[in-house]
């Protein structure tokens, strides 16, 4: 039996690249509760420094925070910062 996967877009830091010098920022908040996750995601979202729902916090676009938000996209929104 297949499965089909929602649609979801998954992020490449390059993406976020204004220049080659400049990185860009983003918004990332948690929407979904991470009960039921396991313990290896909690600790993702606690070095993301998500300690709430709905409680944005802005990182840069670097290759391991992009990575993080790979990898928690079920629980999290990003978006870009200007």
């Amino acid at each position: 039996m297949l499965i089909q996967l929602p649609n979801i877009e998954v992020y490449h830091y390059k993406k976020f690249l204004k220049d080659n010098t400049v990185m860009a920022k983003l918004k990332i908040t948690q929407v979904k509760s991470s009960i039921g996750s396991t313990k290896r995601q909690k600790l993702t979202l606690a070095a993301l420094g998500l300690k709430k729902l709905n409680r944005p916090i802005v990182h840069e676009a670097t290759p391991q925070i992009v990575g993080m938000v790979n990898k928690m996209r079920h629980l999290i929104s990003v978006e870009e910062v200007k």
